[in-house]
């Protein structure tokens, strides 16, 4: 017996310096009990491998007592969790927990946030649109800064080519629904806040629906029909929208919010680009950190408008050049002969 439970801490150690979970050292440590039960049923007594490894019975009594062990652990870390997650809960909408206030305490000093604006931001419901390159880091500001409850769609699963700039994202979680692989990251980054996954593709007939639930709509997207759709639901329900868009080497963004006296996203671009004048990032290839730029731009806008701190993006549009380090503002303008906004949707 005690030959086996040597046999079992070497396991331990070399599970642990080459970094195996606790589940893989386990599974090892139960595969190695189970091959020692069914030597002792089935292998003579007068074998030298059944007489090395003790008796059935004093196996029996091992096993029973390490079953009582692992359970007991299991019962108080289920416990544990239950209780973090109901001291989670059990604060109202409108107050902070001690937790919450160390959390968030370079906020609250912000003579334009403060504990208003931080209340703001925990009552304040964010949709954004894509779990990808602007989606990750926006969403990653968005849970940290404190907004209560945050909704995520996105139709895709985790691939190794969105982690040169997709950083929710890890390399254990490939072929994962990113909605999901997000939600796990924003849990683990911020458990006072609500991450609503929605695993499928925005369409025309469940928009507007999941649109009005929202206070904030943040664009991510990486096609045209999914913008225009994002933008027509958005002026269609007077949600403000935060459109975010980036290629190669630059970036753009601005809020657009024409029940707010601004101009909406087809103002500005009535019609897609042609074919080939606006390619995706994977034929015109992005260079990793730009992303996380224009995303930590769009949560700052997001963050801007739920608080009413500073002077949103509204009539505006700022473009990133990455490459040579220059920031351009553009004024924008509302057109009256806009087929969304000028007139009532189609």
């Amino acid at each position: 017996m005690g030959l086996v439970l040597v046999i079992a801490a070497i396991m331990g150690l070399v599970g642990r310096l080459l970094g195996a979970s606790q589940r893989a050292q386990v599974t090892s440590f139960v595969v190695l009990f189970s091959l020692v039960i069914f030597a002792q049923l089935t292998l003579p007594d007068s074998n030298p491998i059944k007489s090395t490894t003790g008796t059935l019975s004093g196996w029996a009594i091992f096993g029973g007592l390490a079953a009582i062990v692992l359970g007991y652990r299991a019962v108080l870390a289920r416990l544990k969790q239950r209780a973090a997650k109901d001291e989670v809960g059990s604060v109202p909408s409108d107050k902070f927990t001690d937790a919450e206030l160390n959390r968030y305490a370079r906020h609250i000093v912000l003579r334009e946030i403060g504990g208003p604006g931080q209340k703001k931001m925990k009552k304040a419901k964010v949709l954004v649109i894509g779990a990808g390159g602007l989606g990750a880091p926006a969403l990653q500001y968005l849970a940290a800064a404190g907004i209560g409850t945050i909704g995520v769609i996105d139709d895709d699963v985790v691939d190794s080519s969105n982690l040169q700039r997709q950083v929710i994202h890890t390399d254990a979680r490939i072929d994962m629904p990113k909605v999901f692989s997000a939600q796990e990251a924003l849990q683990a980054q911020n458990p006072f806040v609500t991450i609503r996954p929605y695993h499928r593709r925005l369409e025309a007939d469940m928009a507007a629906e999941l649109f009005a639930d929202y206070d904030l709509i943040l664009d991510g997207s990486d096609n045209a029909d999914t913008r225009y759709l994002v933008n027509q639901t958005a002026v269609q329900l007077g949600k403000p929208l935060i459109s975010g868009a980036i290629t190669q080497w630059e970036g753009q963004l601005s809020l657009f919010h024409p029940a707010s006296e601004g101009p909406c996203y087809a103002c500005v671009f009535p019609t897609a680009a042609a074919d080939g004048l606006a390619p995706s990032c994977a034929e015109a290839g992005v260079v990793g950190a730009l992303p996380g730029v224009v995303g930590s731009m769009m949560a700052v806008e997001a963050i801007k408008h739920v608080t009413g701190a500073g002077a949103p993006l509204k009539g505006q549009m700022l473009i990133y050049d990455a490459l040579y380090s220059e920031t351009r503002l553009i004024n924008l303008k509302k057109s009256p002969s806009c087929a969304v906004c000028g007139q009532p949707p189609k």
